[in-house]
């Protein structure tokens, strides 16, 4: 592990440092990215595992997070899930080698905020990190849960207390959209515009006519009306006990 703390003022904060943990197990990466941080007036540590990772994000207040794909043992996948449930949200900027579709969803669902493929130009990642610190450390759980009702991005499953809920990928995304706005109204605009492409009308009545399968669904089975209608509004997805 390698440390460094430089106090002044540099790109991304100013009169305040900045601190960085790198988890990348080829020393030669590790040391050109913790290099260039510190030229940039950041603070940088560098971890050589997923397991490392874990503790020293942990144990340290870090800004963001460079996290390689490929580690040893605990690779960067299963490190960024492990790390949100451990109540880490500090930004992570997964780097990978591979640039398939495939890899870049996994990495977002389970909890990264940006990726990053190698080769890259280091003024790419320090403008990348720029955008990730600006945004904070919000909260950003790989899985989703509201009371009871619990939904896994990457596993594309949802649970009910200990029952397995069924829903199609439509139902799937509609769900996904309240669960990550709990308790707010959202318009049948904002519906469409979030689960459905721009081929629907705004006058469509396809969020009501999904509305009532996703509580078909959700809701009915299980004695609860979590999913409620707000007169006027749009629809809302109740935080409290719902039953």
């Amino acid at each position: 592990m390698t440390g460094a703390v430089i106090r002044r003022s540099s790109n991304l904060r100013h009169d305040s440092v900045v601190r960085v943990l790198i988890v990348e197990d080829e020393p030669r990466m590790a040391s050109v990215v913790s290099r260039g941080l510190n030229g940039e007036g950041l603070a940088s540590d560098v971890a050589a595992s997923g397991e490392d990772a874990l503790w020293m994000a942990q144990a340290a207040d870090y800004d963001a997070i460079v996290l390689d794909v490929m580690l040893p043992g605990l690779d960067g996948f299963a490190t960024c899930r492990r790390l949100r449930e451990a109540g880490v949200w500090a930004p992570v900027l997964m780097l990978t080698a591979r640039d398939s579709v495939e890899d870049r969803v996994t990495g977002l669902d389970t909890g990264a905020d940006d990726y990053l493929v190698k080769p890259f130009a280091f003024a790419e990642l320090l403008a990348r990190l720029r955008a990730l610190i600006r945004r904070g450390d919000a909260e950003r759980p790989a899985v989703l849960e509201i009371g009871d009702l619990r939904l896994d991005p990457a596993t594309r499953r949802v649970r009910r207390g200990s029952s397995e809920v069924s829903l199609s990928a439509k139902e799937f995304a509609l769900l996904e959209t309240f669960m990550r706005r709990p308790g707010e109204v959202l318009s049948r605009l904002y519906l469409l515009e979030h689960a459905w492409d721009f081929a629907y009308e705004n006058r469509s009545n396809i969020v009501d006519v999904y509305i009532l399968r996703l509580r078909s669904k959700i809701d009915t089975p299980f004695g609860r009306t979590s999913l409620e209608t707000v007169r006027g509004a749009g629809y809302r997805l109740r935080t409290g006990d719902a039953a």
